[in-house]
């Protein structure tokens, strides 16, 4: 009786342990969490001034950001954001890497979501339709060691940003 007993225990004690793995740092599917919307900035100027030209020419930053998620493989990460431009006709997307692709001091590496737009004279520049039908999506590569020091990775639109971090 006491072998039994003895054994139930356990078996309660490893289970409940169970429960802290799958919360923990640990595990790979928690190593970036959800995303959520950054802060408004409170002036018209970008942070930090006035960028020089990024992406290809007659790229520009798309609207809103709608969503963004970073997905683990073995060799590295995948960046996936999806955004949402004010018509229908842009193509062509890019998440461009700022700050040469390097994190900043406190560990944060931040993505442009680059898209070119329509001609101005095309019937897509002046369709809208649903936002369903306007929805962008690019993505990005992250290799393990470009990951090292990457505590949060930010999105940024014309409108907003999106982050995830670890």
């Amino acid at each position: 009786m006491k072998k039994a007993l003895i054994a139930a225990f356990a078996l309660t004690l490893a289970t409940a342990g169970c429960g802290t793995i799958r919360e923990s740092r640990l595990n790979p599917f928690n190593w970036f969490g959800k995303d959520r919307a950054e802060a408004q900035a409170t002036t018209l100027a970008p942070r930090g001034g006035y960028p020089v030209k990024v992406g290809k020419p007659g790229q520009q930053p798309v609207a809103t950001v709608s969503s963004l998620s970073v997905e683990k493989i073995p060799t590295g990460a995948i960046i996936t954001a999806i955004g949402l431009p004010p018509t229908q006709g842009f193509w062509d997307t890019d998440l461009v890497a700022l700050n040469d692709g390097l994190p900043d001091a406190n560990g944060t590496l931040t993505y442009r979501f680059m898209v070119t737009p329509p001609p101005a004279e095309s019937l897509d520049a002046r369709r809208v339709s649903t936002p369903q039908s306007r929805e962008l999506s690019a993505a990005a590569f992250l290799s393990n060691y470009k990951l090292e020091g990457v505590r949060k990775i930010v999105v940024e639109g014309v409108g907003n940003a999106r982050s995830v971090q670890r």
